[in-house]
């Protein structure tokens, strides 16, 4: 890969950032999922903001960790790589699911029962190990172990018909591969709905054919250096895409038109939405890259740190969130004043604590 690509690194602090953020507006706006806070008063704009976040940012995040894993195995081979990932991603998720997160549940849910039963009603009958947002972890831990796999058992791995640098008809072929096969999955596995796929991977279903082809689009595209190669004229023509396609999402929401999407389902609608996301996802997942390639490809020392504790802060995020929304939760405040206020408080307050952890040892050597 030579040098380290640092527009990288700022650009994976810039969408933790974002995932701050998306956390930061759940009580507050249609978000279609759970949270544990709940705000009497929603905000209908944050919709979009929750649509558009989700059509891309996690994709994002997947495509560009394939993106650092071959360089990763390279050097240092299958058994010292696997060891890594499970130092830095493996001892993280048992130490927030085992010890942070049930002590977390308790207070947040206040029930009348003791610790210990409240631990054996939600956890152990049935066994449920809540992972939160770190479900993301387990699904890196998974796919580390499936490319270590594939690695040994396969000679040729690499795709030699995709040796140059994909261009746009090939990549308007992945967004339609991408709408039809989205939209197939969603007709049995709605947006929101979660299942333990292989009994231990946390998935939304709904979102798999993204994350799992952009992980492999970026263990491609480090192999075969797509992200030097990809043009700036085609990386900005889908970038005014991708936000174009974003935008339109936003002004739908605000014009109050007829309902044209759905998160699932045998419904044209469905289909309108899959084709809307992987539009959106296509076009912010390569334009995000071509527009940090060109202009942060550099760091000075505000990027340094964000880079440096973004990965941190994507662990400790969601404690910091949830006190600032327990917080204002009694505030006479509207909706996005809250959400703003979590957002604006709760980000630099992240990055402060994450700084202060990062010089303990132990958790200096785990997350180094």
């Amino acid at each position: 890969m030579g040098t380290r690509l640092l527009f990288i690194d700022n650009l994976r602090a810039c969408l933790t950032i974002l995932v701050v953020a998306h956390h930061a507006a759940q009580p507050y706006g249609p978000t279609g999922g759970a949270w544990p806070i709940a705000n009497p008063e929603r905000a209908a704009i944050l919709g979009p903001f929750f649509a558009v976040n989700a059509a891309f940012f996690m994709g994002l995040f997947f495509l560009i960790s394939g993106y650092c894993l071959p360089a990763a195995y390279d050097s240092k081979g299958i058994q010292q790589f696997l060891l890594t990932r499970f130092q830095r991603l493996g001892i993280p998720l048992v130490f927030f699911s085992l010890l942070v997160f049930p002590i977390v549940l308790y207070r947040l849910d206040a029930p009348s029962v003791s610790f210990f039963a409240f631990i054996m009603q939600a956890y152990l009958h049935p066994l449920k190990i809540e992972v939160a947002h770190l479900w993301f972890l387990v699904h890196l831990l998974f796919y580390a172990v499936c490319y270590s796999l594939w690695r040994q058992i396969s000679h040729q791995w690499s795709i030699d018909f995709l040796a140059k640098c994909p261009g746009s008809c090939l990549m308007v072929a992945y967004l339609l591969s991408l709408t039809i096969i989205t939209f197939i999955v969603r007709i049995e596995y709605p947006i929101d709905r979660w299942v333990q796929l292989f009994g231990f991977v946390p998935t939304e279903i709904a979102h798999l054919p993204q994350y799992v082809s952009l992980f492999i689009v970026g263990i491609m595209a480090a192999r075969r250096s797509w992200l030097r190669q990809i043009g700036k004229t085609q990386g900005f023509l889908w970038l005014g895409i991708g936000l174009s396609a974003a935008l339109l999402r936003y002004a739908y929401s605000v014009a109050h038109l007829p309902d044209m999407t759905a998160g699932g389902g045998w419904d044209w609608r469905s289909a309108v939405w899959s084709g809307w996301e992987s539009t959106i996802c296509v076009g912010l997942c390569a334009g995000l890259l071509v527009l940090f390639r060109e202009k942060l490809n550099f760091q000075n020392k505000i990027l340094r740190i964000l880079s440096n504790n973004a990965y941190t802060v994507y662990l400790i995020h969601l404690l910091v969130i949830l006190y600032l929304q327990l917080t204002f939760t009694h505030a006479s405040i509207d909706p996005l004043t809250k959400f703003s206020l979590v957002t604006v408080i709760g980000v630099p307050l992240c990055f402060g604590i994450s700084s202060l952890l990062r010089k303990l040892p132990l958790v200096r050597q785990v997350l180094a």
